[in-house]
Parts: structure tokens; sequence; C-alpha cells
């Protein structure tokens, strides 16, 4: 009897260690933390989110990386059916992460090969370049358009789960037809309470950044704000930007984004009614102001 009570302490104590050790592991980084989903994307707009409709729920770095995705296929003219193959390829891929290897010499948003030819690894690991080349590779293929989108990834992709990417076919339609500016109000994120950046810095980034995924566009200084404003062509292009912004506050300082009669505020991290009267033709965003 006394050995099997021994027995146990000595099991207890060995778990006990056993989480200390991989809790200080977590903490000094050497584990990865998971990432709170800080994002969701609606199917509807957000003032009928209650209902029983499809949402996707992603943290703010894979948020970031399809809003990207999105922007490089809108600004090749593809249509919305491509974006929903690449992002559910992504999905599948890297779970919307810019991995930095994988199965073989395998890396990036889309674990695209430099021995297959896809580029170096420095080119696959940028999401603008590695989404350019799974568009093209995807607009090569006869007839992708009727394909499931199974079928049409796996024609680009050559994986030996020719199935796998169907199981995303929900969720990349959702999130394609939010970035695409189809939906108000679709894409929601919460962020941190102290930015990365702020001030004339973060403003810089954005619209940096911007241009990198949209090309050129006519951008300005908000009057009285820091930050940058888009002219909005119509409602769709306007939602197009506000998304995309939205996706990618947190890593740029946004504060506010401001387009029509809607507002979404970091503080909320969610769309609601603006307090003074409609923008109809320009999308703006505002940054954090330096402390």
């Amino acid at each position: 009897m006394r050995k099997r009570v021994l027995a146990i302490m000595v099991l207890l104590a060995m778990i006990v260690g056993l989480g200390v050790y991989v809790a200080g592991r977590v903490i000094d980084g050497s584990l990865p933390m998971p990432r709170p989903r800080a994002c969701t994307v609606y199917e509807t707009s957000q003032d009928r989110a209650g209902m029983d409709t499809r949402k996707v729920k992603l943290n703010s770095a894979q948020m970031a990386n399809a809003a990207t995705i999105a922007a490089i296929g809108m600004r090749r003219g593809l249509p919305e059916r491509a974006i929903v193959v690449a992002l559910a390829t992504a999905f599948q891929e890297s779970s919307m992460e810019n991995l930095p290897g994988g199965d073989r010499d395998s890396v990036g948003l889309f674990q695209q090969r430099p021995s297959q030819g896809w580029g170096t690894i420095e080119q696959i690991r940028d999401p603008r370049y590695a989404a350019t080349q799974f568009y093209k590779a995807l607009e090569k293929v006869r007839g992708w358009e009727q394909m499931r989108v199974t079928d049409a990834a796996q024609a680009v992709q050559r994986s030996a789960f020719p199935e796998a990417y169907e199981k995303w076919a929900d969720e990349a339609e959702v999130m394609a037809s939010a970035l695409m500016g189809n939906t108000t109000g679709a894409v929601a994120c919460s962020v941190a309470r102290k930015p990365a950046m702020r001030g004339n810095g973060a403003a810089t980034a954005l619209t940096a950044e911007l241009a990198l995924d949209w090309g050129r566009l006519t951008t300005a200084t908000p009057a009285e704000l820091l930050g940058v404003a888009l002219p909005a062509s119509d409602v769709q292009v306007g939602w197009r930007y506000a998304h995309w912004l939205v996706s990618h506050a947190g890593r740029h300082g946004v504060k506010r984004v401001r387009f029509g009669a809607l507002q979404w505020t970091a503080e909320r991290g969610a769309w609601s009614p603006a307090p003074d009267s409609p923008i109809a033709d320009m999308v703006i965003a505002e940054v954090f102001p330096d402390v």
C-alpha cells in the first residue's frame, strides 16, 4: 500500500513538473501561444448578425493575409470565384498563416515550393508575390471557373489530398463576398489597446501597404485627422477599402474607419452608426496619435 501511494505521489510530481516546464516555455516564447480569434467576418450585415448565418473567425494575422490575397485578386481583375479558390487553398495549406516552412521545401501562405519553380524562399514568403503566382497558375487552368473549389485548387497545387480544399469552400465564400465589398460592415476586428504603430509612422506605413496591395491609389490626408482618406467610386468599392483597412488595423495602429453612415472603432471592435453626417464617396482611416 505504501509503495502504491509513493508511486502516485511520484506521478503527480512529474505531471506538475511537466506543467511548470510547458508554462515556462510558453511564457518565454519557446513554444507558440495560440493567437486569439480577434476578427469575425459576417455573411450578412452586422445589424443582422444575431441571425443564424455563416460567420468566420480568424486571428489578426490571418485576417490581414486574407485581405491581401483578396486585394491582389481584385487588382488583377479576377472574379469572386477566383478569390474563393485562393482563400480556400490558403486555409488548407497554411491556415492562412505565412509559414516559414512546411512539407519538404514548402513555404508561405500557399506552401509553394522553390524546387517546383514557384520562386525563391524570400519571394514566396511575400504574401503578395505568393498570391500573384497562385492566381497566374489558376488562370492557366482551362475551365477553372466551372470547377468545384477543390478541383480548381488541386489543378494548381497538385496535392496528395485533392479533396481537402472543399471543406474550406463555405468559409472562403463568406470571406470573399465581404472582402469584395458585397456586404456592409461585414469585417470586424478587435485590436490591442497599445498598438504597435502610432502617429505619422503608422499613417505612412498604412498608405504604403495600401499601395502594395491595391497598386496606384489616390490617397489624401483627412482634414484635421491623422490617417488616410480614399475616394470610393461606388458603395462596393468603398466597402472593399473599409474592410481591408479593418483587416489591417492591428498591424498599423488604425483607431477608426469611417464609410457611409457607419464607423468601426478600435475601442469597440465593431461597426456602429457614425455620430456625424454620412460620407458617401470617401473611406477614412484614422490612426492612433503619438503619445
